[in-house]
């Protein structure tokens, strides 16, 4: 079973260089997503959770401590070697916009697998199951500058459902969505964890917390267990 463990990763900025004055955007924290459940992390914005979620996807290298997929030093790998692994294995669906405007939906979906040519021949079935799922499939041939904040949000969760990743980091997934589409997106992402992935979801939404087997909350660049 999938596991990612962080151990006392923390991020630090300094304010001027060659200075000691400096920032701690994350403390010295250990994490561990396990494969099969569904991890909250609440708090307010600016409280360091996109932070945390990049550097636990290989897309922030942590001033201390390391992050391991399994047995894999994340940042012990070169760069290519991590940019590989990340989009074969580690889905990052981003709190901004992510798409590629002169892409349609459809090509959008299809890029993570198009990056390295190994993309099975029928994953466009399987894209277009996930944007019906998404109720976004008749926008499949549109081009993403025509799309809502919403709907453009879907898109970007339909990209990472759709190629099955060990791991799932979701930055507010349910930004931009009516409560309909909140529900559904919050049931498709614990029915991913159901399936075997390890799904963390950062939201400042109460809506994320009911039915997650763990819950954290960050203030202040510190991780703290939610009660209940």
């Amino acid at each position: 079973m999938t596991r990612l463990t962080a151990e006392g990763i923390m991020k630090r900025y300094f304010r001027k260089a060659g200075e000691a004055n400096f920032f701690e955007a994350v403390g010295k924290t250990d994490l561990t997503l396990e494969g099969g459940e569904v991890t909250v992390l609440m708090g307010r914005s600016g409280s360091g959770k996109t932070t945390l979620l990049h550097m636990l996807g290989g897309l922030l290298r942590p001033t201390e401590g390391r992050v391991l997929l399994g047995d894999t030093d994340l940042y012990a790998l070169s760069d290519a070697a991590l940019s590989r692994l990340r989009n074969q294995r580690i889905a990052v669906i981003p709190q901004g916009r992510s798409a590629v405007e002169t892409l349609t939906v459809r090509e959008n979906i299809l890029l993570p697998g198009t990056l390295y040519g190994e993309a099975p021949a029928d994953m466009s079935v399987a894209a277009d199951q996930w944007m019906e799922a998404l109720g976004i499939l008749p926008l499949a041939d549109s081009r993403t500058r025509e799309l809502s904040g919403g709907e453009l949000r879907r898109m970007a969760i339909a990209r990472a459902l759709c190629w099955k990743p060990e791991v799932i980091l979701a930055d507010e997934p349910t930004g931009d969505l009516d409560d309909e589409n909140t529900a559904l997106v919050l049931s498709l992402l614990r029915k991913t964890a159901a399936e075997g992935a390890a799904v963390l979801i950062v939201s400042h939404d109460d809506a994320a917390r009911p039915g997650a087997d763990r819950a954290w909350r960050m203030d202040a660049g510190k991780l703290i267990p939610m009660d209940g």
